[in-house]
């Protein structure tokens, strides 16, 4: 492997898996098989790549995520933020799904990224852009050559995936290091989408230089905007669950949602806006399976993947490639090819690249999740291109999950879906390593080796094959499309943040189930409850809290607690007020509306119920409730 110094010097290696010496053969064993195998040398390959341990990247800082162990000919030995918080909301993925020994390496990425949030950069520093820097060297210090910057997908999906694992912890009782460790660097992310999200400059309709995914035109990407959308949601849920807020969230998140619709086409998703292109882009279907939660319905607003508007999709972006590449040519119109990121892409020739055809696998594979969760699934005119490719018997209808026709769709579905995989199994390695690309005329694997990305995708699709779910993100209360869309943005708050240790965390016995950590604390005997309400009130009505304690008013009205609405928007109807009350005691309470001429209405029945917690160094908590 190269040091800083060789490469200087111009010295290359391809390292173990020179491509020219590998020929493409046929698999013997089948997929379930090879995936039984593949599983397991794309994790070991991952953590390969990582900082200071990963036997691939010698002089990376701990913690950081390298793209790619080749030096040159493409230089990937650099960390990019969009990239490595790909690969570890895999890793935390995998984790909160049993794991465990990914802890250390989950920790010490989030203390390098809070290290990386701090480097001043050619975009800026921490409060002035420079989160919106894509790369960084691997001894975490600033690349300062020509690059297409600013790539403002990175600060969201680092959020994302930091939130997975602070929801973990909140989960298992370590709130107090989810709201000290973690959150101030998520708050530094979430700040610079609500500041960034929508810079104006070609006209107010669309945000100017949100760089497309792939780096090489400016303009407002479907991806970026999707992950967005998705990262100040869980965002704002997320600051709740630490204790604090975040109103910018808040705020941005229906008007992203909102720009989003505009690139719906009526036949598929555009994926740039500017940039020259026709739009059909693997692009979409990333946005789609990296903004997919397992609780939501197929809704077109977000584009989850069994929505109309995603299958359509599906279909135009991977029909753009089968005549497209040599390797696709004898395959049938009804089978999965290889997909690469855009049929106009010239970059090493332009070839398939193995994430793209595995996120064609992951997004059907999370659609037929979605039906199976919901006992049916709808075939529109929108959709019916999609269902009528794979299944000519298909037609426009809603089909039950105990019909004979939905075992047939589902069925078509699953064998296209993985038709992908068994793609991506016949052009990776012998030994089960993979490229960025394969080559579009005879497979052979070319541009950057063991592309850490590509690992992750095919975690990440394994996964969702086997029914392995991602924590849910909260889509399902984030649909509302604002009816006009408007150019603004939120200023948040920016901290340097240093992370020198961790405290001991432990992921008990057999699985993931601490409930306290090492660190002693004292029982509370009183906590601060935040008491959070989302109600719609006409101007000058007012809400109250009333209870069956003496902190609440004794449930007299004219004693209740008033509710603050200084966060209340139009979007977000919030009312909230914050309670000292014993540790341990439970509460019976309502809310009341106190109208303009003094009358009060009442919540409906039954009366809500809260105990305060007692939990060892616990002196906060928050209760969320709606209007009833």
């Amino acid at each position: 492997m190269l040091t800083p110094l060789s490469r200087a010097l111009g010295i290359c290696s391809l390292g173990l898996t020179a491509f020219a010496a590998v020929s493409i053969q046929p698999r013997q064993s089948s997929l379930d098989t090879w995936l039984s195998s593949e599983i397991k040398y794309a994790r070991q390959a991952i953590l390969n790549n990582v900082g200071s341990s990963g036997v691939w990247v010698p002089g990376a800082k701990t913690g950081v995520v390298v793209a790619s162990p080749s030096t040159c000919n493409p230089d990937y030995f650099y960390t990019w933020t969009r990239d490595s918080s790909l690969v570890l909301k895999t890793l935390v993925d995998l984790f909160r799904n049993g794991d465990a020994g990914l802890l250390s390496i989950i920790e010490e990425w989030i203390s390098s990224q809070a290290q990386i949030q701090g480097v001043t950069n050619p975009s800026g520093d921490l409060s002035s852009g420079g989160l919106g820097e894509p790369k960084f060297n691997v001894d975490e210090t600033a690349y300062t050559g020509s690059w297409g910057r600013p790539q403002r997908d990175g600060p969201a999906l680092r959020a994302t995936g930091m939130i997975a694992f602070g929801q973990w912890l909140i989960e298992r009782g370590y709130t107090n290091v989810a709201s000290s460790l973690v959150w101030p660097v998520v708050r530094n992310d979430l700040s610079y989408v609500a500041q960034y999200w929508n810079q104006t400059g070609y006209g107010n309709r669309f945000p100017n230089r949100i760089s497309y995914l792939w780096e090489e035109v400016s303009g407002s990407s479907f991806f970026t905007l999707a992950v967005q959308h998705r990262a100040l949601v869980e965002g704002s849920a997320f600051s709740r669950s630490v204790g604090a807020t975040c109103p910018y969230c808040d705020s941005q998140a229906p008007q992203v949602l909102c720009l989003l619709q505009n690139f719906w086409t009526g036949s598929h998703v555009l994926a740039n806006i500017g940039g020259g292109r026709s739009g059909k882009d693997a692009n979409t279907l990333l946005g789609s399976i990296h903004t997919f939660d397992p609780q939501a319905g197929c809704d077109d607003s977000t584009f989850q993947p069994c929505s109309p508007r995603a299958l359509a999709n599906h279909k135009v972006v991977v029909d753009a490639f089968r005549s497209l590449y040599g390797i696709n040519s004898r395959i049938d119109s009804g089978a999965a090819v290889a997909v690469g990121r855009y049929p106009e892409d010239s970059y090493y020739n332009g070839n398939p690249w193995f994430l793209c055809t595995l996120a064609a696998a992951e997004q059907l594979y999370d659609a037929l999740y979605q039906w199976s969760r919901q006992g049916c699934l709808t075939i529109s005119d929108v959709s019916l291109p999609f269902f009528k490719g794979i299944y000519s018997s298909a037609a426009t209808g809603t089909f039950s999950s105990s019909s004979a026709a939905y075992s047939s769709i589902v069925s078509a579905v699953k064998t296209y879906a993985d038709g992908f995989m068994s793609i991506v199994q016949t052009y990776s390695h012998l030994n089960g390593s993979m490229a960025e690309q394969f080559s579009k005329l005879d497979g052979s694997q070319t541009s950057a080796r063991d592309l850490t990305w590509s690992y992750a995708a095919l975690l990440t699709a394994n996964n969702r094959r086997n029914g392995v779910m991602p924590a849910a993100w909260g889509e399902q209360s984030a649909t509302s499309v604002p009816s006009v869309c408007i150019a603004t943005s939120a200023s948040g708050t920016y901290s340097s943040v240093t992370i020198s240790t961790w405290p001991a965390i432990s992921t008990g016995p057999g699985g993931l189930t601490t409930t306290t950590t090492n660190t002693p604390c004292t029982t509370p005997t009183a906590v601060a409850v935040t008491f959070k309400l989302r109600a719609m009130t006409a101007w000058g009505e007012n809400i109250k809290l009333v209870g069956s304690t003496t902190q609440l008013g004794n449930w007299a009205p004219d004693k209740g607690v008033a509710l603050n609405a200084d966060k209340y928007t139009k979007y977000d109807p919030l009312w909230s007020t914050t309670v000292i009350l014993p540790a341990g005691q439970t509460v019976k309470y309502k809310y009341i509306r106190v109208k303009t001429d003094g009358t009060v209405q009442w919540e409906s029945d039954p009366n809500r119920k809260y105990t305060v917690p007692v939990d060892c160094g616990t002196t906060c908590a928050v209760q969320a409730d709606i209007w009833r």
